[in-house]
């Protein structure tokens, strides 16, 4: 894997989806995954999929392995305290981070400096080395507390991409506006993927359509 490497957070808010099709998509690109997950974050998977996730990082890491049939050690999974891993620290660095879904929590947290997860300090990582980070935030509507927030961190050079889907490439299934979000962050990443039809591009296939 001659990829450069990315980490990838999910967080508490809703959308888990987006994260998980995320990392699959990472995986099939060949991408080496930093991966974190945060303790609700682990909660909202068991609310909305059906997917029966361990708990423990190391079981974590080897189950999206297993189901996205991953290269060995392509995926490394750290706790939410394991200060330790390497994104933890600028020598290590990661070429952009991604917090997908992004609770308000973790954007007031990353926006703040707290750094009291491995998560916010991963993020505060690439915030100081001047990489990439984007946070797709997941909530509605937004308060001034939000707002000014997001406003702060754009200021920084973050990507602000809340998971707001279109529809202008006519959605069937929930998969579809799940791949439009996923798109738009693998654009940012600037890695190739046929996920969606580009605007102005050829329209999908109307196959099956009354």
């Amino acid at each position: 894997m001659a990829a450069p490497d990315l980490a990838l957070a999910l967080t508490g808010a809703s959308g888990v989806q987006y994260g998980i099709r995320l990392l699959e998509c990472l995986v099939s690109a060949q991408v080496p995954v930093h991966l974190m997950l945060s303790r609700p974050a682990q909660v909202v998977l068991g609310l909305e999929t059906d997917l029966s996730v361990p708990g423990r990082p190391a079981e974590i890491g080897r189950f999206f392995s297993e189901r996205f049939h991953a290269e060995p050690g392509q995926i490394r999974c750290y706790g939410p305290e394991q200060w330790t891993a390497p994104v933890a620290s600028g020598s290590a660095v990661p070429r952009a981070m991604v917090v997908c879904p992004c609770s308000t929590a973790t954007l007031s947290a990353v926006a703040t400096g707290a750094s009291r997860s491995l998560i916010e300090r991963a993020a505060d990582v690439v915030l100081k080395e001047r990489r990439k980070l984007l946070l797709v935030v997941r909530e509605t509507p937004f308060s001034e507390v939000h707002l000014e927030n997001m406003l702060r961190l754009a200021r920084m050079g973050v990507v602000i991409m809340p998971a707001n889907p279109a529809f202008y490439h006519r959605p069937r299934t929930l998969d579809d506006l799940i791949d439009f979000m996923v798109a738009r962050i693998l654009d940012h990443l600037e890695i190739p993927h046929d996920l969606m039809p580009r605007w102005g591009g050829p329209p999908a296939s109307t196959a099956g359509e009354d």
